[in-house]
């Protein structure tokens, strides 16, 4: 396959859809099976469209392993690999995952499953930063959080000792970079879908 960007990779966070542990803030407004459901509805839309844009070669990083039925149907439909998460926390994970693809590319860019508001020319624009005068570019979500992050080294400071999931991650993020001498920039504000609020917003989208 010719890619846009054939020095870069993805890496895809995604965990198995299994009922009651995917998506539980969607819950009880949903069932459990219908959360997982949304879950891979939400991991097949962005799969899809990265897989036709063809930007650049993907990985499909799966928890707790690769063997669940729905990432062996990925793999089949779509044209990437499969890969296990390996790491104590979220943030080893992501160190671990980067470090592994920054040994083949020149630019290592990971995204979670559950963000619709990303787009083809979020993935361009911060493979193009990279490539020019930044460390890291950043896609900060609403929440406090990022839903994407690039990197065109590795970056252990930027991941160790960072408590996950509060409102406050992508400018802890900013100012470790800071601090440590790294050229970061951010892109557009996103949004991701993890609440019931957030699937009705998705769904007046579609």
């Amino acid at each position: 396959m010719t890619y846009l960007y054939p020095q870069a990779s993805l890496a895809v966070f995604c965990k198995a859809p299994i009922p009651g542990q995917v998506k539980t803030r969607l819950i009880p407004d949903m069932t459990q099976q219908q959360a997982a459901d949304v879950h891979m509805l939400l991991t097949n839309r962005l799969l899809s469209w990265l897989d036709k844009a063809q930007l650049c070669p993907i990985t499909l990083w799966c928890s707790p392993d690769t063997s669940h039925p729905f990432f062996q149907a990925c793999a089949a439909k779509y044209c990437m690999s499969l890969e296990e998460q390996k790491g104590t926390d979220l943030g080893d994970k992501m160190q671990y995952t980067i470090a592994r693809h920054l040994k083949s590319s020149s630019q290592a860019l990971l995204i979670g499953c559950d963000s619709p508001s990303v787009r083809q020319c979020d993935v361009s624009n911060m493979i193009e930063r990279l490539q020019s005068n930044d460390d890291v570019v950043l896609a900060p979500a609403e929440d406090g959080g990022y839903v994407m992050i690039g990197c065109r080294e590795d970056y252990p400071i930027l991941f160790s000792d960072m408590e996950w999931g509060i409102d406050n991650v992508s400018d802890k993020t900013r100012l470790r970079a800071i601090e440590s001498g790294i050229r970061l920039s951010s892109l557009r504000i996103h949004w991701d879908v993890d609440n019931y609020s957030d699937w009705q917003r998705f769904c007046a989208l579609e």
